[in-house]
């Protein structure tokens, strides 16, 4: 009876087990098809597979293609990349990385004359590693000398102009001038609270520069010195000052996205595709007007050969002057890029009229508040790039825009060292966000469309806690 007792009550215990499995399997049928009820009204069935398997679906529509001519330019986008793959951007490499080129001659400490600096910036690679002095050159180590003690210093602007021993400068820089350049708010005359930095030590790229303080700069840029021209604008001049912000806005983002802090606990760097994608690819018109800048900063350096291939690349090693000297010569007169790109951009068409030289003055006013905008950066190393290519723009329109009394162009600008610094170093940070572009902007866009068409992360992080609750039996207790 005992036994019989016995194999009863196992009999009954497995029919209860068969029960809750039953039940379980019930409800992870229930589950599933709620999941798949629920996507299908929103996805696509790649979607609802990509859902349970973690899986991306790359299905992304075809990148936006550049064809025909740069607007307001002289130059088709594939020329401007064939041109720059097989040219430029070697040249530039090398050029950038020769002693002349190298260091940049920068006040990284001057006041925000517009709002007090808030900025914070979470990440060591803000900060600017400054050269120290015996590391630059001997005649560029000269020119810091000045007379005026330490604590007494400065900035410079509406700030009387500190005293500076040019001496030493005159004699070891031959070709080379001192003066004010009439785009930007800095006076490079003033070597009173400059530092020199090695710029192959202070790369361009992501720093944790962001939020309210990071936005403010942009937002003044735009809404009060550059606001973007309408569809009927026939103000080319403001059109152009426009898209030389913007082209430089996206060649930034670009630099941030190429070299992108990816995890910061394990110091790991590297691309990020999405963030150039939401910052730059899918806006054509950012892409068009980083095209634009390109060819703008490359006119003004073409149009400057007769000074540039005869200046003096002096930093006291013979050998590397010599070599910088000769891949000047060699970007200059490059007989491909003379072939099919004479004219980048024509400046001769603008400022005509009656009110050409008023519009200058108002635009050139404008310029001048984003330069001042650079001090008012809260990264230093964000501060140190800011300044430099708001220079080299700065330069570019000196060159292209110069004018003498009689508001004819001048025949021979003068240009500083530390201006053909900034646009040499400019053209080629610009040179770089086109190469990535046409390398990457294809995936870029495909990982970008698809980060866009699947769920939000928090969508995704509920449907996999309850993915691992079923294969977990969870069900399988309520039963």
């Amino acid at each position: 009876m005992v036994q019989r007792a016995e194999v009863g009550v196992r009999e009954e215990e497995e029919a209860d087990r068969a029960r809750g499995k039953w039940s379980s399997r019930a409800a992870l049928v229930a589950l599933i098809s709620v999941l798949i009820a629920v996507a299908a009204t929103s996805r696509s069935p790649a979607s609802i597979v990509s859902l349970l398997t973690n899986r991306s679906c790359h299905c992304a529509q075809e990148l936006q293609k550049y064809t025909g001519v740069v607007e307001d330019c002289c130059c088709e986008y594939e020329t401007v990349n064939s041109l720059n793959g097989e040219v430029l951007h070697p040249l530039l490499q090398k050029l950038v990385r020769t002693p002349f080129f190298r260091y940049f001659k920068v006040k990284l400490w001057c006041d925000c004359p517009f709002w007090p600096d808030d900025g914070m910036c979470r990440l060591r690679d803000c900060s600017v590693c400054e050269c120290p002095e015996n590391e630059f050159p001997e005649p560029f180590r000269n020119s810091l000398e000045h007379n005026l003690p330490s604590d007494n210093l400065q900035c410079q602007e509406g700030k009387p102009q500190a005293i500076v021993d040019r001496t030493l400068d005159s004699i070891t820089f031959r070709g080379w001038i001192e003066a004010d350049n009439p785009w930007t708010s800095d006076d490079e005359t003033d070597n009173s609270e400059m530092t020199y930095v090695n710029l192959l030590l202070n790369p361009e790229r992501y720093t944790g520069y962001t939020g309210p303080s990071a936005r403010r700069i942009w937002d003044a840029i735009y809404t009060e010195n550059c606001p973007k021209y309408t569809s009927g604008e026939v103000c080319q001049e403001k059109k152009v000052l426009y898209k030389l912000i913007s082209g430089l806005h996206s060649s930034i983002s670009i630099h941030i996205a190429a070299d992108y802090l990816l995890d910061e606990a394990a110091n790991t760097w590297g691309e990020n595709l999405e963030v150039m994608y939401d910052r730059v690819v899918q806006y054509p018109d950012r892409v068009g007007n980083l095209y634009f800048t390109f060819l703008f900063i490359l006119r003004a350096v073409t149009k400057a050969t007769n000074y540039l291939e005869v200046a003096k690349y002096d930093t006291g090693n013979h050998a590397e002057d010599a070599s910088t000297l000769l891949l000047m010569k060699q970007l200059l007169n490059n007989p491909k890029l003379q072939a099919a790109c004479p004219l980048p951009f024509d400046e001769a068409k603008l400022w005509k009229g009656e009110s050409g030289p008023q519009l200058k003055q108002t635009i050139q006013r404008q310029f001048k508040n984003i330069s001042a905008l650079m001090d008012c950066v809260g990264c230093e190393k964000c501060r140190l790039w800011g300044k430099l290519q708001v220079l080299g723009l700065g330069t570019a329109l000196k060159i292209l825009f110069s004018v003498d009394s009689q508001n004819q162009p001048e025949t021979s600008v003068q240009l500083q060292r530390n201006e053909v610094i900034a646009l040499v170093n400019l053209l080629n940070r610009l040179s770089e966000s086109v190469q990535f572009v046409h390398e990457r902007g294809l995936l870029s866009e495909k990982l970008g469309k698809v980060q866009h068409s699947v769920p939000a992360a928090n969508d995704i992080t509920k449907w996999r806690g309850l993915w691992k609750l079923i294969q977990g039996g969870w069900f399988a207790r309520f039963s």
